[in-house]
């Protein structure tokens, strides 16, 4: 029997120890910034993202993963004897989950082992769905079962997160229902959230210190009481805001799993330095 591999991509910024722990393949997105051109995490990283973004006269913007990248990193791992899971960005966010499909087709063959799910969502909430099915594999499920269990997943988990200003987000049409805000006052900060797959206001509140309380109450309600709960915070250049949020959410929730991450470059292009969230996984 194959054993099943599974393939993400940058967005989810799983930790390094974590990728390298379950074997995961990661596929960067696409940061493109005046004439340069960076793979996502790669031959970018948050830190130096953020520092040159501080004094940027141009803007980047961002671009799928490439189709070649997917077909890469398919035909490399069914070569190896595996079966392929890829779990990626929500398809309302990104054409990932099109440039995977598109990868597969190219394949000269072993397309027929590549199975690939759309997450719906984003960063770590991704990214704990990703672990979750590259466990089973580990112990032993097949490819039908882990699809499966990845389109479980998605209703086990979600992000929230709170941004300085909502004007990357607009600025990269990724704003969804939030847009409505932005007439708003401007000591007004928003909660959002990944909503079917979209950037969705679920709330607002006057200050970030309570915006960030705010998160934490709604993650709070939404786990509901389901056990294990695993928790993520991710922060664009506000590592002290995102530890002193991961201290509370673990006080208040226990989890059997907990991970501080950076927001992506990419991701970071959109929501913009000052960014905070908190991601979880409850009930699975």
């Amino acid at each position: 029997m194959s054993k099943v591999a599974i393939v993400t991509d940058s967005t989810a910024y799983i930790p390094d120890d974590l990728v390298k722990k379950h074997n995961l393949t990661i596929v960067p997105l696409i940061l493109l910034w005046g004439n340069e051109a960076f793979e996502d995490g790669v031959t970018i990283q948050p830190s130096d993202f953020y520092t040159r973004l501080s004094s940027a006269k141009v803007m980047p913007t961002t671009s799928q993963a490439t189709i070649p990248a997917m077909q890469t990193a398919f035909e490399g791992l069914v070569e190896k004897g595996f079966d392929v899971l890829g779990i990626f960005i929500s398809s309302k966010l990104s054409g990932t989950v099109q440039s995977a499909m598109q990868g597969r087709d190219m394949m000269m063959k072993g397309a027929d082992k590549v199975a690939i799910v759309d997450s719906l969502n984003t960063a770590m909430a991704m990214g704990f769905q990703a672990l979750t099915v590259a466990r089973a594999a580990e112990a032993g499920e097949n490819l039908a079962a882990c699809v499966k269990l990845a389109e479980a997943a998605r209703d086990h988990i979600g992000v929230y997160f709170a941004v300085d200003t909502l004007e990357f987000l607009h600025r990269g049409g990724r704003i969804g229902g939030a847009q409505a805000l932005l007439g708003s006052a401007l000591n007004i900060k928003p909660v959002l959230s990944l909503q079917e797959g979209k950037v969705e206001s679920v709330d607002k509140v006057r200050t970030k210190s309570k915006v960030l309380d705010r998160v934490l109450e709604i993650v709070v309600e939404q786990t509901g009481g389901r056990t294990p709960v695993r928790l993520a915070t991710l922060h664009a250049n506000a590592e002290d805001e995102a530890r002193a949020l991961l201290a509370k959410a673990t006080a208040q929730l226990n989890p059997v799993e907990t991970v501080f991450s950076s927001v992506s470059p990419v991701i970071g292009t959109h929501t913009g330095p000052g960014t905070v969230g908190l991601a979880y996984m409850a009930g699975m």
